[in-house]
């Protein structure tokens, strides 16, 4: 992989419509984000001959090919949960160097918020499964009742405190304010997000991510054709990707190190940088502690010292180490799954088309996403 290193680019990428989307299907999402990001990348339907896919349901890249009328030479439905999107990059990109395909669309969709479909989600798991049969019984709610636990685990280890938690979620949303497209706009304060309904203690409503309809598509293609498009192109520059565990948390030695910091370093050395090299910084924010836990295990804080690094609005617009610009998972959108409207951002912010919320040096970008919980993790490295 580390041969690829921006031999591969980023040539367009789009969102669909966004926040409650009623009578458009999963389909009809991805569909919309295709043909957005391949007009965005100057390229049509028929210059696609990868599909890459990723929904809530099986056989996620039959279903776009054929909805689209694609017929690709490669197919990938990898399905890992909410970095899946970002493991397809490190996909496609495999998959282009060996000449398997050219030009790879990838896509995402979900109508979550419109079928109410994470309340039911639990109703849909196979109760001869191990997580069937030994957790779900017992009353654990998932996937917040595993980061709940983390949470406890934090401010016990640590001494993380709620208010900390309060400050993710207030810059979240500090960045939403800026953001046309996000969900949840209104001003809030530290008092308010405090004072949001318990869920799993210690997480609150304010502590966890939003349930949205939506998706998104980019398009991946060599360095040399990129040139000749569009949009100027995003270097692919690295990815890793690590596995704590497979299926069920319970395997994970240490809730508090889930080998994110072996693909961020992996990631840094493949694109031969550091830390401070990076500009713009999106992470996975399911919930406000994944964000914590995150920015110590990637290696911008030390562990244990989250609390105090996100404290005084640091993160948010005007702080010095501002973080998911488009409001994140928190308060701008999160359809089910958010990797790739990490990516999205990310991409957006290289290019610099994020207006109020566009931050003045941005080169290259950081994005990283667990997969199901703790059980993988991948960062992913951009330039131009």
């Amino acid at each position: 992989m580390t041969d690829l290193s921006q031999r591969i680019a980023i040539v367009g990428a789009a969102e669909s419509d966004l926040g409650r989307v009623p009578g458009l299907s999963v389909l009809e999402l991805q569909g919309q984000a295709a043909r957005r990001a391949l007009l965005d990348a100057g390229l049509t339907l028929k210059d696609v001959d990868g599909v890459f896919a990723h929904t809530d349901d099986k056989f996620s890249s039959l279903q776009v090919a054929e909805y689209l009328n694609i017929h690709p030479r490669f197919l990938d439905s990898t399905n890992v949960g909410g970095m899946s999107n970002i493991l397809h990059v490190r996909h496609a990109m495999a998959a282009i160097s060996a000449g398997l395909c050219s030009v790879a669309l990838i896509t995402y969709g979900s109508t979550q918020l419109s079928d109410g479909s994470r309340k039911l989600a639990p109703s849909g798991e196979d109760a001869r499964s191990p997580r069937g049969q030994y957790i779900t019984p017992y009353g654990q709610l998932n996937p917040i009742g595993y980061y709940a636990m983390v949470a406890q685990r934090h401010m016990h280890q640590y001494g993380t405190t709620r208010e900390a938690l309060a400050e993710v979620a207030l810059a979240a949303r500090r960045w939403a304010m800026l953001n046309p497209k996000a969900y949840r706009r209104e001003p809030t304060s530290l008092e308010e997000i405090l004072a949001s309904s318990p869920i799993a203690e210690p997480l609150h409503q304010r502590d966890c991510c939003l349930v949205t309809d939506g998706g998104g598509a980019i398009v991946v293609t060599t360095a040399d054709r990129a040139r000749d498009l569009r949009q100027p192109p995003v270097h692919v520059l690295s990815i890793a990707e690590a596995f704590a565990h497979h299926y069920t948390p319970f395997e994970t030695r240490d809730w508090l190190d889930t080998r994110v910091a072996q693909t961020a370093q992996a990631a840094l050395d493949m694109a031969g940088l550091t830390r401070k090299d990076i500009d713009v910084v999106q992470i996975y924010d399911h919930f406000t502690i994944g964000v914590i836990q995150s920015l110590a295990e990637l290696g911008f804080c030390k562990r244990g010292e989250g609390k105090d690094f996100v404290a005084g609005g640091r993160l948010g617009p005007g702080g010095d180490f501002p973080i998911n610009t488009s409001g994140g998972g928190l308060s701008y959108n999160h359809p089910g799954m958010f990797g790739m409207l990490l990516l999205i951002e990310a991409i957006k912010q290289l290019r610099h088309e994020c207006g109020q919320r566009q931050l003045p040096r941005a080169q290259r970008a950081l994005v990283h996403a667990p997969g199901l919980v703790f059980s993988a993790n991948t960062t992913l490295i951009l330039g131009v």
